[in-house]
C-alpha cells in the first residue's frame, strides 16, 4: 500500500473518531470545536491525496476547506452560540449511551454495506469507504436525535464533511466547480440558518425543539 494511501487511512480513523464524539458531546462549545477538528482532519485529507495523485487543484480545494470549516463556519456558530445565549443541549430523543450504541450498530452496517461496492469498484479502499459512509451516517443520526436546531445544523454540517471525505479520499478527487458549489452553501446555509434561529428565538425564546412541538399543541 502506498505511504499516502496509509496516512490517508489513519485520517479516516481520526475522521471517525471525532464523528463519535459528536455524536455524545452535548455542550455546544466543544460540538463546535470537534466540527473545526474535523474540518482539519479533512483538509488534511485533501492535501495527502493531492501530493500522492499530484493533483495540484486539490491543494486549493484543502486550503479552501481549511479556510471554511477550521475558521470561518466554526467562527460563525461560536457567535450564534453567544448571541443566543445557548451553551447546552440540555436534552436528546434518547440517552447518550443508547445513542452511542445506535451508532456502533450504524458504523458496522457501513462497513457491511461498503464491502461488495469495493469489491466492485476494485480500486476503492474497503476501510476508508466504510469509515466516509459510517461517518455520513453518524452525522445524520445526530441531526436525527438532536433536540437543539443549533446541534441539528452541526449535525448537518458534519453530513458534508463525510460525504466530501468520500469524494475526495476514496475516489481521490472531486471536480472543482463542485467544490466551490458546496462551499457557498455551507456559507449562505449558516448566514441564513443564523437569522431563522434569531427569529425562533424571538418569537418563542427558546431553540429547544421539543418546547416548539409543545407550544404548537
Amino acid at each position: 500500500m502506498p505511504l499516502f494511501a496509509q496516512a490517508i487511512n489513519m485520517l479516516a480513523a481520526l475522521f471517525l473518531l471525532v464523528a463519535f464524539a459528536m455524536l455524545s458531546q452535548r455542550r455546544l462549545a466543544n460540538l463546535i470545536n470537534l466540527y473545526a477538528l474535523q474540518g482539519l482532519i479533512l483538509g488534511l485529507s485533501i492535501g495527502v491525496v493531492a501530493y500522492g495523485t499530484d493533483q495540484p487543484k486539490l491543494y486549493f480545494s484543502a486550503g479552501l476547506n481549511l479556510i471554511l470549516k477550521v475558521i470561518a463556519v466554526p467562527w460563525l456558530l461560536r457567535r450564534l452560540v453567544r448571541k443566543l445565549q445557548v451553551q447546552w443541549d440540555r436534552e436528546t430523543i434518547l440517552y447518550i449511551p443508547t445513542i452511542m450504541l445506535l451508532g456502533l450498530g450504524l458504523v458496522i452496517f457501513a462497513f457491511n454495506a461498503s464491502l461488495p461496492l469495493s469489491e466492485l469498484a476494485g480500486t476503492i479502499n474497503h476501510n476508508t469507504l466504510g469509515i466516509a459512509l459510517a461517518s455520513v451516517l453518524l452525522s445524520s443520526l445526530m441531526m436525527i436525535l438532536r433536540a437543539t436546531a443549533i446541534s441539528q445544523v452541526i449535525g448537518f454540517l458534519a453530513l458534508e464533511n463525510g460525504l466530501i471525505f468520500a469524494a475526495t479520499s476514496v475516489t481521490y478527487g472531486m471536480p472543482m466547480v463542485i467544490e466551490l458549489g458546496i462551499a457557498l452553501d455551507v456559507i449562505v446555509g449558516v448566514f441564513i440558518l443564523g437569522v431563522f434561529f434569531f427569529h425562533i428565538r424571538e418569537q418563542f425564546d427558546s431553540l429547544e425543539l421539543n418546547y416548539l412541538d409543545r407550544h404548537e399543541d
